[in-house]
């Protein structure tokens, strides 16, 4: 009996094994039909990587990826002068400075709205400080400028955060963290190229070079590496029978590796799969399948972890296009007129020599060239050398040399006022103010897309909090409006579908102090009896730069922050009233609670009501007597 349960056991492990390789085969030819679809894209992006590095003297091949171009003649000057690298970088520069800020609106005005929002953005802030999101938006800016498209990849890693604990074998355990990094467009193979949003895939493949220990450490399973490039996930090993594999010129030797491909295939939720379906393979091995991992979508649904920013959106094609791409027919002109205007000048001031056939000894001339004081011998009765005349440089030249730096200005957006320090056209204020603005709108379409990449970014941050971070976070907040959220916050409290995502133009130190200026000039802060608020003093402080100056703001912030932790733990316990409490403030900050939709909501509200009573009656009591002591 014992031998033939034995047997079923075998016969049911050796039926999963071949099912999980008829699975990862599978899903291995899936990767290989979709990187096939895209093989024109890859080659384009290439190529662009090649123009912005300064490689500039290649193509794309016929059998896809680049190629280096043949020369002319040896004697042809071959020289790049990059003007993508600095168009590129004007426009990054720009984005940079032009970034919009994430935070979250209320979605109305109760108390509880309020705190949501307050406690969702300082959650957004803590998490992108500790996680170098800044850097990451970085990456994926350079990626979309210089592709076309860039993907952000939002996840949740069990090993980041804080040591909280150890396990019954000694192993560190962390309270984990979110992780946002960055995708090359290289490493994302769509299941369709005709839709333009992550939203509209069926299914999307990740697909990574990885070391063959970095697989065995995460998945316990050892796999056959091979050599490849760790850009483009090609095999040099066993390349495709007629066709040469994908290469960057200049780039190939820096990016061969031994390694294996890293294959995860997410796909979307259905009447299948409620839950969608995640399957990782690597050297044909099935490593993993299951759900989605993370519920981040809108309606508390599962859906891809990536988020897509592009340069400048196509119809009808998920990747996006990018500048380089317009650029490149103009550098490639820009680099040939500079380069036969040079040559034409070296004709002017080498010469160009014509001999009469026997005359003199040709090779001491063409070796020796006519360097000053040389004597030049030529055969008695012959003609002696003469200099043939090349005429002068032709106007033609500087005339399209102009025109093609226009032609860079005029398609990559970027004005002189970006490059030049000291444009050299324009000189009125009003021009230059008009050439920032012109910028600025000539920016937008990325500068949005930018903006809706990082507010779904947001979204997903705060809903894998909302999912793992459970009842009692720390979280290190810097202002003193938020001592509660010092100490921890509940991840139940993150109704991140109740709140509204909006962005922060974003403006330098001088230019917000300029507006403060003028709002004071104007009279805007000011009350009607013509003086400034507490509050209003201390925002104009803050916008100076003295907002934490010792003694430069009042302790009314703090009182204020008291009583909202009051409000937190009278909730559950009786609080008692502190002698130096200001207690106008603690009065208003506590039936500011009893009036907001919270406590309507609350199933204990009428024991709530009495506890908050009490405490208000308790501060009134205080400051008549202190009125009186007066």
């Amino acid at each position: 009996m014992l031998d033939e349960l034995g047997l079923s056991e075998r016969e049911k492990a050796v039926a999963k094994a071949k099912a999980d390789a008829k699975r990862a085969k599978e899903i291995t030819e899936d990767f290989e039909r979709r990187r096939e679809e895209r093989r024109s894209l890859e080659s384009g992006w290439l190529l662009n990587m090649n123009f912005y590095s300064g490689n500039q003297y290649c193509d794309v091949s016929p059998f896809g990826g680049v190629q280096k171009e043949d020369e002319r003649f040896y004697w042809q000057s071959r020289r790049v002068f990059n003007h993508i690298a600095p168009m590129v970088e004007a426009r990054i520069a720009k984005l940079e400075k032009l970034r919009p800020k994430l935070s979250v609106r209320a979605f109305s005005d109760e108390d509880a709205d309020v705190k949501a929002s307050k406690l969702a953005t300082g959650v957004l802030r803590y998490a992108q400080e500790r996680i170098r999101f800044s850097e990451t938006v970085s990456k994926v800016t350079v990626w979309a400028e210089v592709c076309g498209s860039g993907f952000f990849k939002v996840a949740w890693d069990e090993k980041g955060g804080r040591q909280v604990a150890v396990d019954e074998n000694g192993a560190p355990v962390y309270e984990g963290e979110v992780s946002v990094t960055a995708v090359s467009p290289f490493e994302i193979y769509p299941d369709k190229l005709s839709v333009e949003s992550v939203e509209e895939l069926g299914s999307l493949i990740h697909a990574r070079a990885v070391t063959v220990d970095e697989v065995y450490e995460r998945f316990g399973v050892e796999v056959q590496g091979v050599e490849m490039s760790e850009l483009t996930l090609t095999g040099y090993s066993e390349p495709s029978a007629g066709k040469l594999p994908l290469e960057s010129v200049g780039m190939r030797a820096t990016a061969e590796k031994v390694g294996v491909i890293l294959i995860e295939r997410y796909q979307r939720p259905s009447g299948k799969f409620p839950d969608g379906k995640l399957e990782i393979v690597a050297g044909g091995k099935l490593l993993y399948t299951g759900a989605l991992p993370y519920i981040n979508g809108e309606r508390s649904e599962r859906v891809f972890p990536f988020v897509k920013q592009d340069c400048m959106r196509l119809p009808s094609a998920f990747f996006g296009a990018s500048i380089v791409d317009r650029l490149i027919p103009v550098q490639r002109a820009y680099n040939a007129v500079r380069n036969r205007k040079h040559e034409f000048l070296n004709r002017l001031s080498m010469g160009v020599l014509t001999v009469e056939d026997g005359s003199v000894d040709i090779d001491e001339l063409a070796e020796d060239g006519l360097q000053p004081g040389k004597i030049l011998v030529y055969r008695q009765g012959g003609k002696a050398p003469e200099m043939l005349d090349t005429g002068s440089l032709p106007a033609e030249f500087s005339v399209e040399e102009e025109w093609l730096e226009k032609e860079f200005a005029l398609i990559s957006g970027v004005s002189d006022l970006s490059q030049n320090s000291t444009p050299s056209r324009v000189t009125s204020a009003t021009g230059l103010q008009l050439l920032l603005a012109q910028d600025e709108t000539r920016l937008s379409a990325t500068l949005k897309s930018m903006e809706s990449a990082l507010k779904e970014v947001g979204r997903q941050i705060l809903r894998l909090y909302r999912e793992f971070a459970g009842s009692a976070r720390l979280m290190t907040l810097t202002g003193e409006n938020k001592q509660i959220q010092v100490k921890y916050f509940n991840a139940t409290d993150l109704s991140v579908n109740d709140v509204q995502f909006e962005t922060e133009d974003a403006e330098t130190p001088d230019e917000k102090r300029e507006t403060v200026l003028k709002l004071y000039e104007a009279g805007l802060f000011t009350d009607d009896d013509g003086k400034i608020s507490t509050v209003n003093k201390n925002r104009i402080l803050d916008a100076f730069g003295f907002g934490s100056f010792e003694n430069a703001r009042d302790i009314s912030a703090l009182h204020i922050a008291k009583a909202s932790e009051e409000n937190y733990e009278l909730k559950s316990v009786e609080v008692a009233v502190d002698e130096y409490d200001e207690h106008s403030l603690h009065i208003t900050e506590h039936t500011r609670y009893l009036l907001s939709s919270e406590l309507k909501k609350s199933t204990k509200k009428q024991e709530i009501k009495e506890r908050f009573s009490a405490h208000i009656r308790a501060h009134k009591i205080a400051l008549e007597n202190q009125k009186k002591e007066m």
